[in-house]
């Protein structure tokens, strides 16, 4: 029946509305005189019939003339209130003005008594009215506890009541004192009651909502939250709303940080901003993961100018695009140059940093899958090795003054192409130190970035989406994290200590196990893991196996005795070198045997050079492996063919 009269067209409601009022109206003033005599009989006389009756008519016509019908009841605001109290006044004062016109009996509290009642059934009426709506429009509706009673969790539950998703159903506050209290008729309770809270209230989600000051209890929070089989998310924060660059209801998955277990890393900003403030930076690689957030961080520091150079189009016109409006927004007038290219054209390289007068250089620019480098040796090789070499023989040319190489852990004692090749770029940028000091060559090196593209978090995000199975190489496979904005920011700190051919390691805190980060990543999207022991569960993590030339655990250092630095997240490494003059004779051979694509050869020269590098078994090479294949095949028809021959 409600809901036949929500369907009902505009003007029937309206005309509904009207007679309910009129009914209503008219129940107040019989209410009133019946009150005032204290007769529960009592019945009006001709004229009083007629004050009341001409009273009715000019108290509808005012509402409709306050617009009072025109008013959605489901959206009724206090402006609405405002409105029936405006209409009962000019009410009781017409009742009065027609009464001492009629020469009618009307006590003086009569009036008075009439305007209370009528206020009371007219507004109480449809508060009801948009209770029902509300509640039948809403029960329907996703319930979710919202984690804060701050400014940003006050605002997120005041929007949520406005859409049409999510249905706030109560607060958790981390003090104790606002245990069973209200706040915006919303119960609130203690963290340490949540879980009985949730089973009570059916709650479906839990928002993070923390202010600004209370971001030193996430961590923990979330830790407790994890146990409860409820979905854990979060919302932007006030400095991202302050700064417009997120709405509070832009409800999203937990942040890479949270995931990490650990506070983030703080850099010295002013050393950075001293080496790129008011000079002219490259960054090759711009639009990849890595390379897009050096990006971003250096443009916050202000830099004359920042080349953007880049092999993909795409890629680049994405984020010459973002940057561009960052550059608007916050008014730094920095010049951006988007430039195509490849780092393994040395020619193109110089220009383009003799074009802009570059000081000094990010090289971002890797192949850095495992596999798939793995299956394409030449080009990983040709890339990583040839491609650093092109850039950093370009910068010494057009005398740029600093050049950072962005490594990786992998290159320690590595056991596959990728990492192999890694550990040779820096054997080339050491090698290069020794032979000039003109620029001044620096390598950082750190593990796996959270987030990053081909990252395992939006893998198993994904993988948990589409309801598994989880999929995870090994089950004792560790790997140190950062994220993003964490390794970029250390990479520019790491680069303003370099002077000659060092190796700088970041401390990447505890390593973590992967399975472990599936399972937690599966307890906190409110679903929960199939095992032997839980047969039922919802997700299953299954191991895979290691890949060809994966670890169960990476390094940072070749050595053991590594040392300090200023910051006390950054060490600096001590690695063996190779001399320029012997580099220079394996880099000849190295590149011969790539332009014959001699996968072995190439290979073996790897492990030849002093990177440590131990194959994990036979190439990989998917060209090479085919060409294999076809070459044994037609060994074999040719084979039959002399056999038929003798016969």
């Amino acid at each position: 029946m409600f809901d036949f009269f929500l369907r009902l067209p505009r003007f029937q409601k309206r005309l509904i509305s009207l007679l309910s009022d009129a009914c209503f109206l008219s129940l107040a003033m019989w209410c009133a005189y019946a009150l005032r005599l204290e007769n529960l009989n009592w019945t009006p006389d001709r004229g009083q019939a007629m004050t009341l009756a001409l009273t009715l008519i000019v108290t509808l016509a005012t509402f409709v003339k306050l617009g009072l019908y025109r008013a959605v009841i489901r959206y009724m605001s206090d402006r609405a209130l405002v409105t029936i109290i405006g209409g009962v006044f000019v009410s009781a004062l017409s009742m009065i003005v027609i009464g001492y016109l009629t020469q009618t009996l009307l006590p003086r509290s009569v009036p008075v008594l009439y305007g209370a009642m009528a206020f009371s059934f007219v507004g109480g009426t449809r508060l009801g009215v948009r209770m029902l709506v509300s509640h039948s429009r809403r029960r329907h509706l996703e319930g979710v506890a919202i984690v804060g009673v701050g400014e940003t969790g006050l605002q997120l539950a005041s929007a949520l009541a406005q859409g049409t998703e999510y249905r706030p159903v109560f607060f958790v506050t981390t003090e104790p004192g606002g245990h069973k209290t209200l706040i915006n008729a919303l119960p609130v309770f203690s963290v340490d009651h949540v879980e009985s809270a949730i089973r009570k209230h059916s709650v479906d989600r839990i928002l993070l909502a923390l202010d600004d000051t209370e971001a030193r209890r996430r961590r923990s929070l979330i830790t407790r939250l994890e146990s409860l089989s409820v979905p854990v998310q979060t919302v932007p924060s006030m400095s991202e709303l302050v700064a417009g660059q997120a709405r509070i209801n832009d409800i999203r998955d937990l942040d890479v940080e949270d995931l990490l277990g650990r506070d983030p890393v703080i850099t010295d900003s002013e050393s950075v901003a001293r080496d790129i403030e008011g000079k002219s930076v490259m960054v090759t690689g711009a639009g990849g993961s890595i390379g897009s957030e050096l990006c971003r961080q250096i443009l916050r520091h202000r830099p004359q100018c920042l080349v953007l150079f880049e092999r993909s189009e795409y890629a680049l016109y994405d984020i010459e695009r973002e940057l561009s409006t960052i550059n608007h927004v916050e008014g730094l007038g920095v010049d951006l140059h988007a430039v195509l290219g490849t780092v393994k054209l040395q020619r193109r390289c110089e220009a383009v940093m003799r074009a802009f007068s570059v000081s000094t250089v990010y090289h971002a620019a890797a192949y850095k899958h495992v596999p798939l480098v793995e299956e394409n040796v030449i080009e990983g090789v040709q890339n990583n090795v040839f491609g650093t070499l092109s850039v950093a023989e370009a910068s010494i040319e057009a005398g740029v003054e600093r050049f950072v190489l962005i490594s990786t852990d992998k290159a320690v004692r590595p056991t596959n192409v990728m990492g192999a090749s890694k550990r040779l770029a820096e054997l080339v940028l050491q090698a290069l130190a020794e032979r000039q000091k003109q620029t001044r060559f620096s390598m950082v090196r750190f593990g796996n970035v959270l987030g990053s593209s081909g990252s395992v978090v939006p893998l198993f995000r994904d993988q948990i989406r589409d309801g598994g199975p989880v999929t995870v190489t090994h089950p004792d496979i560790i790997r140190y994290f950062m994220t993003i904005p964490e390794a970029s920011q250390l990479v520019l700190q790491a680069g303003s200590m370099g002077r000659d051919g060092e190796v700088f390691v970041l401390d990447m805190g505890e390593p973590v196990r992967i399975a472990d980060l599936a399972a937690r990543m599966i307890h906190l999207m409110g679903l929960t893991e199939k095992t032997d022991e839980r047969p039922d569960g919802d997700i299953e993590i299954v191991f895979t196996g290691l890949r060809p030339g994966e670890k169960l655990f990476e390094e940072l250092l070749i050595g053991d005795d590594p040392q300090g630095t200023a910051h006390p997240r950054i060490m600096k490494a001590r690695e063996v070198s190779m001399p320029w003059s012997e580099l220079n004779l394996l880099l000849e051979r190295l590149q011969q045997a790539s332009r014959q694509f001699e996968c072995q050869t190439v290979i073996e020269l790897l492990q030849e050079a002093p990177t440590g590098y131990v194959s994990s078994g036979d190439t990989c090479d998917l060209v090479a492996n085919q060409k294999l294949a076809a070459g044994q095949v037609a060994g074999t028809e040719d084979s039959a063919k002399v056999r038929r021959l003798r016969l």
